[in-house]
């Protein structure tokens, strides 16, 4: 409002004559009556655009507009009343000067006292240079309020389009992509903001991986859907329906019969917390045993599963019990079975990632042979009445050591069952599981998450799928239909091409594929190369021989066993080599004793990612 008098002085020395006749202070003081009310009008004005509430650091170009709107109703004031109480002193035509100067000055006052303020706050502090990669709507509103904050100083914009190039965008020169190193190496920027929320995160990810390489520290701007989303970070990644992937009808939800073996029984689960081993624990609580006694190595995953069953619904009709032991130990396990009257045993512990356990080969073998012979042993010493064996399609002609354990482990309860009278043993074998903390999904949701590649190691691999849940279901229902040394196979559907599984996934979450065919997607898959030990097609059976069971997704398999002598040579072979470390005599044993053994086999591929949690 101090302004008005000063801008009306500038405007009467601007006006043609006035200083020549020497009458600039006459005119002056003829004015002091309409300056006083455009003075009035300018305060009025002024409160009516909001003009007060600007904050000195915040005046930008919306505060300038307003600043002209606000000059160019004072000066059509001013006009209005100059016949009324300035007749004949000027003419009306000088507001159009009053309204030019009048900006000028309020403009040049504000801009040059903030400037003046910055300069006296930030003497000693250091201001972060911030280069703005988008030069669109986004980076121009970024650039204005990144120009409130008093220790960030946007120095330029980079944009692809070529036509924007060598602008001045919102006070600031618009640069090529191809002079960010250039800007770097100078040192004349701290850091880069990518302010193209619209963009793909996948190719948000390659540029910050390309300006990270050039010695930028990148951020990049949320979009808007991830300003107003309750969760601190929106992920892109959309969760995974799994059985959206099988390609055919899921399981009933209720089984008829499943809880028959169950129900009012004491009932222990090893490896309980595992991924298959939980999902046993939840589906027999709802059957409501007498006591459920949850066995595992794991301190974390046991006090993980306990505390989760202890909050369900179900958990008030059962005692839950939580063991912390291996199945190695075979006091632990002898007092677990006979402290608890166990009568059913769901023996789903077990080394079971491949390539670990092919780095690892006698802790595999040890774990998975000898806790199933251990605890075998203790069930038929200690009055339970049916042990159900949970074994993987890798026990079929194995290539690695983990399928030989696993399918010596079978023989091992094969062998059990052919002499014992009063325990029921059987075996339940099925492929990988979707959504365990081992399955490729998770693996294939974080490396899309991270914007690729998704990696396979073979682009024909094939596996065999079900949930997490119809397997436990199956195999709760399997264990009741045993009479003694069975081999169940759960019926897998058919193989999941992993190619079309990784596609699938990627364009589930919103992307799409870069290859030959559109060298522009998002998400690259990629073949690593063959690993020991894995097969590109799995088998569920060495015979093929199968017969129908009382449910249409239980099979039964006809497979060859051991006889008992065999099995103990096969036994005392492999101890003597765990005892003395001789990694060498475990593989020969393996190779002796388990049919279709054939490690390392380099016709066979396999895809990189963790095997199923059992």
């Amino acid at each position: 409002m101090a302004l008005v008098p000063v801008s009306m002085l500038a405007t009467l020395v601007l006006f043609p004559g006035a200083v020549s006749q020497g009458l600039i202070g006459q005119k002056f003081f003829s004015l002091l009556p309409l300056m006083g009310l455009m003075t009035v009008a300018a305060a009025v004005f002024s409160v009516a655009l909001g003009l007060p509430r600007v904050k000195l650091k915040a005046y930008e170009q919306q505060a300038i507009l307003r600043t002209v709107c606000l000059a160019v109703v004072v000066g059509i004031t001013g006009g209005a009343m100059l016949p009324l109480l300035a007749s004949g002193v000027i003419p009306p035509t000088s507001m159009v000067i009053f309204t030019m100067v009048h900006t000028i000055f309020t403009v040049s006052a504000k801009l040059g006292l903030r400037n003046w303020l910055m300069r006296i706050y930030q003497r000693g502090q250091t201001r972060q240079r911030v280069l703005i990669y988008g030069a669109g709507q986004t980076g121009v509103q970024l650039a204005a309020a990144l120009r409130t904050d008093d220790l960030v100083e946007p120095v330029a914009f980079v944009d692809d389009n070529q036509t924007l190039q060598s602008m001045m965008i919102a006070g600031l020169p618009v640069y090529s992509p191809n002079r960010i190193g250039e800007l770097a190496k100078e040192g004349a920027i701290d850091r880069v903001v990518l302010a193209m929320p619209s963009i793909s995160r996948p190719k948000q990810i390659r540029i910050s991986r390309k300006l990270n390489s050039l010695g930028c520290e990148v951020r990049a701007l949320p979009s808007f859907a991830s300003l107003v989303a309750e969760d601190h970070i929106l992920d892109r990644t959309q969760p995974v329906d799994p059985e959206a992937y099988l390609g055919r009808d899921g399981l009933e939800k209720d089984l008829a019969g499943l809880c028959e073996l169950y129900a009012d029984r004491p009932v222990m689960i090893t490896g309980a917390g595992g991924s298959i081993g939980s999902e046993l624990c939840r589906q027999v609580l709802s059957c409501r045993p007498a006591k459920l006694v949850l066995f595992d190595v794991s301190e974390f995953a046991l006090y993980q599963i306990g505390r989760e069953l202890e909050e369900l619904e179900s958990a008030k009709h059962t005692k839950i019990v939580r063991v912390l032991g291996s199945v190695t130990d075979d006091r632990a396990v002898r007092r677990a079975v006979a402290e608890h009257e166990i009568k059913v045993i769901l023996h789903a512990a077990a080394y079971k990632h491949v390539p670990l356990v092919e780095d690892n080969p006698l802790a595999g073998l040890s774990n998975n042979v000898f806790g199933t012979k251990i605890l075998a042993e203790a069930a038929r010493d200690g009055g339970v009445e049916n042990f159900v064996f949970v074994s993987t399609d890798k026990a079929v002609r194995p290539t690695n050591v983990m399928g030989a354990s696993k399918r010596l482990a079978e023989l091992v309860v094969q062998d059990m069952a052919s002499r014992s009278e009063g325990t029921r043993f059987s075996i339940v074998r099925f492929g990988n599981v979707l959504g365990s903390s081992g399955s490729v999904i998770p693996l294939f949701e974080e490396q899309i998450a991270r914007g690729g590649p998704v990696t396979l190691t073979h682009s024909e691999v094939t596996r065999y799928f079900m949930t997490i849940g119809e397997a436990a279901r199956l195999v709760l229902l399997a264990g009741s239909f045993a009479s003694g040394g069975d081999v169940f196979v759960l019926d897998m559907g058919q193989p999941v091409q992993i190619r079309e599984l990784a596609r699938q996934m990627i364009e589930s979450a919103g992307y799409s594929v870069k290859d030959n065919s559109n060298p522009d997607g998002d998400i690259e898959i990629t073949i690593t190369g063959l690993r020991p030990g894995e097969k590109l097609h799995e088998e569920l059976t060495s015979k093929g021989r199968l017969s129908g069971t009382q449910h249409p997704k239980i099979m039964h398999a006809q497979e060859d066993i051991l006889s008992q002598i065999e099995v103990a040579t096969a036994l005392k072979s492999l101890r003597t080599a765990i005892d003395t470390n001789d990694t060498e005599a475990g593989r020969a044993t393996i190779r002796r004793w388990v049919e279709g053994f054939k490690p390392y086999a380099t016709t066979e591929a396999v895809i990189d990612v963790p095997e199923r949690s059992l």
